[in-house]
């Protein structure tokens, strides 16, 4: 892929009109929490028939996927000896990032996203970790029945997902300090703890749980080993929906930027889990433990950063180039000025170099092979901090106006920068790829 198809950019002329028309006249309410983005993102799914494509995608794959659970168990039946275990997930399903063939039109999606990231990236940020988190990881490590229980009312939007694991402290050490823990108690689990910075915690309808199993708890499994080292016991997922007993969805907290995105804390209080809450229904799942899960989720979402940054460098850059030529100063435009000339051409050279990254990723996901951890860092890395410069560059060349909420460019400015912080502060990237540099 080296470019946009003409579907792509015709998508993107038709967003851009949605957004001037549904969005705009919205986005002083959106900023100041006043509204919830999820009305107009269901309004977005609904325009763009979006939700029927997820709904007819989902439906394909969970057919497919009836009929292939339906061989193997009539196999197994006729011959116990000649049948082969079913894999819970399909390899190339994992490789996708666990978006099976709703994976199939990326660049659209990335377009779609970059459009809305250069407005309104709370409400980005809000639709993409329902899906890319919350639904795929249900669909990704999941049995058939707990992706035909959740996934239908996720990928229309009909419903909203959180993905809960950050904790107050354990933000990049998110495995080793993690609290939230499970024990067990006859056939279900039992879970405690707290999890904070939480997309979507006060209004999710379903929440992907990770938390660590109690050993103490474990002892008629012969597992009960107290010397293990807390930081490397099990991981496991479960899936919660709102209103269930013990759970509390806390308020959604004041930001600095991404105001349009709910940000909140949630607490678990001796939460009854049955069985079928359990992800893959196994502790031994055969894609390993919750760990190596939200490695997975952790590649998506730093892809999916550079996306949104190239979204803000875009709008900051169309801003700038329009202003540089209407903004007069001793009588010339301002674009006229080699040191704001200067300021343009450094964006345009990050806007391109963080195209061609989102690029390579849309083709490798095509090609159903998903980045490395090191690769998702770096481009994470690269790519948020050039959207922070150029939105700060952005603010700088409107000057006074620039300082002023009606140009805009300050809340590209508070919200580039909250995407060095978001999945994985851009200090821990740097470990990443180091690790992936120096792996033997």
């Amino acid at each position: 892929m080296i470019g946009w198809s003409d579907t792509d950019l015709i998508m993107r002329d038709a967003v851009r009109d949605f957004i001037d028309a549904k969005v705009t006249p919205h986005i002083d309410d959106l900023e100041h929490g006043d509204m919830l983005p999820y009305p107009i993102a269901r309004e977005l799914w609904n325009d763009f028939g979006l939700n029927v494509m997820a709904a007819e995608a989902l439906n394909g794959y969970l057919a497919r996927k009836r009929k292939k659970a339906e061989k193997a168990a009539a196999a197994e039946s006729s011959s116990a000896e000649q049948s082969s275990p079913v894999e819970p997930v399909e390899t190339k399903d994992r490789k996708s990032g666990g978006l099976g063939e709703m994976g199939a039109q990326l660049s659209m999606g990335a377009v779609i996203l970059a459009e809305l990231a250069g407005v309104t990236l709370g409400t980005v940020a809000s639709v993409g970790v329902s899906l890319g988190l919350g639904a795929a990881t249900i669909m990704s490590r999941g049995t058939l029945a707990q992706q035909e229980r959740w996934l239908p009312d996720l990928v229309t939007l009909d419903k909203i997902a959180a993905w809960a694991i950050t904790e107050p402290d354990s933000g990049s050490d998110a495995f080793g300090g993690m609290k939230t823990y499970v024990r067990r108690d006859g056939e279900n689990y039992v879970l405690n703890g707290q999890k904070t910075f939480i997309t979507n915690g006060p209004n999710a309808d379903v929440i992907v749980v990770y938390a660590k199993l109690d050993p103490s708890a474990s002892l008629r499994t012969g597992e009960g080993d107290k010397s293990v080292d807390p930081r490397d016991r099990k991981v496991l997922t479960f899936v919660l929906d709102s209103g269930m007993a013990g759970l509390t969805q806390g308020k959604r907290f004041r930001k600095m930027g991404m105001h349009s995105s709910p940000t909140g804390e949630l607490f678990f209080d001796d939460v009854v889990l049955t069985p079928d809450r359990l992800l893959g229904e196994t502790e031994e799942h055969k894609g390993g433990d919750g760990r190596d899960s939200a490695r997975q989720s952790f590649v998506i979402e730093r892809v999916g950063c550079a996306i949104l940054s190239l979204g803000i460098i875009n709008r900051c850059h169309a801003l700038c180039v329009e202003y540089s030529k209407q903004r007069t100063l001793w009588g010339k435009n301002i674009g006229q000025f080699q040191l704001i000339q200067l300021k343009l051409v450094q964006m345009e050279v990050a806007r391109l170099n963080v195209q061609n990254m989102v690029f390579s990723a849309i083709e490798s996901l095509q090609a159903g092979k998903l980045p490395t951890l090191a690769e998702s860092s770096a481009m994470k890395l690269y790519a948020t901090q050039a959207a922070t410069d150029v939105a700060m560059e952005a603010v700088q060349l409107f000057g006074g106006n620039g300082y002023m909420s009606e140009y805009r460019v300050e809340q590209l400015a508070r919200d580039a920068k909250s995407l060095m912080i978001y999945a994985g502060s851009n200090e821990i990237q740097v470990t990443h790829i180091a690790k992936g540099l120096l792996a033997d």
